[in-house]
C-alpha cells in the first residue's frame, strides 16, 4: 500500500513479501522461506533538466525459516537519464542506474549464529526505453556483490505506471 500526501513528491510505502532462496553457487536442493513486512520511503528528486533520481529508504522485519526475528535496513539511489530527448517520454531513450546497499540490524540470528553488518550491495545499469505514457521497457546488467561472493545477472524488465 502507498500513500502520497497531496502537494508533496514523497511517498510512503507499507508492504510484505514471501521469499524462497537458495545458496548460490550450489544445486538448488535445499530452500528457506522467509516473510517481510517493510515500510518505505520514496523521494524523487530532479537536478538541472536531465538526471532524474529517486531516493529509497526502507526499513524491513524478517521472519526467516529457523533463524530469529531480524531487521534490515536499505538505501537505493535510483538514476534515469534521458539519452535522445530532454525528457523521458515517448520514444525516448534513457540511461538507469542504481545501486542498492543492505545493512543488517543486527549480527546474531539465533544458535549461535551469525551475519555481517553489511548484507549486500546491489550497482544496475541499463538501457530503456519508453513505449508509451506509462509503459517502459528496460535490459540491463545487475551486479549483486557480499563480503563471500558477486555475481552478475541479465535483467529484462517491463515497468507499467497505472
Amino acid at each position: 500500500m502507498t500513500y502520497k500526501p497531496k502537494k508533496t513528491n514523497v511517498k510512503f510505502t507499507l508492504g510484505y513479501g514471501n521469499i524462497t532462496t537458495g545458496q548460490y553457487g550450489k544445486e538448488l536442493t535445499e530452500t528457506v522461506n522467509e516473510s517481510r513486512i517493510y515500510q518505505e520511503i520514496l523521494y524523487p528528486v530532479v537536478f538541472g533538466e536531465r538526471v532524474y533520481t529517486n531516493h529509497r529508504f526502507r526499513y524491513e522485519q524478517r521472519f526467516v525459516e529457523d533463524q530469529d526475528f531480524r531487521t534490515r535496513y536499505r538505501y537505493n539511489l535510483f538514476i534515469n537519464i534521458p539519452l535522445n530527448q530532454k525528457t523521458i517520454d515517448p520514444g525516448g531513450l534513457y540511461l538507469a542506474l542504481y545501486n542498492e546497499i543492505f545493512i543488517n540490524g543486527q549480527r546474531d540470528i539465533g544458535d549461535g549464529n551469525t551475519v555481517e553488518i553489511f548484507d549486500r550491495n546491489r550497482f544496475y545499469s541499463a538501457l530503456g526505453y519508453v513505449i508509451k505514457k506509462g509503459i517502459k521497457v528496460q535490459c540491463g546488467v545487475m551486479r549483486q556483490s557480499t563480503n563471500n561472493w558477486n555475481k552478475n545477472q541479465l535483467q529484462f524488465s517491463l515497468h507499467h505506471k497505472f
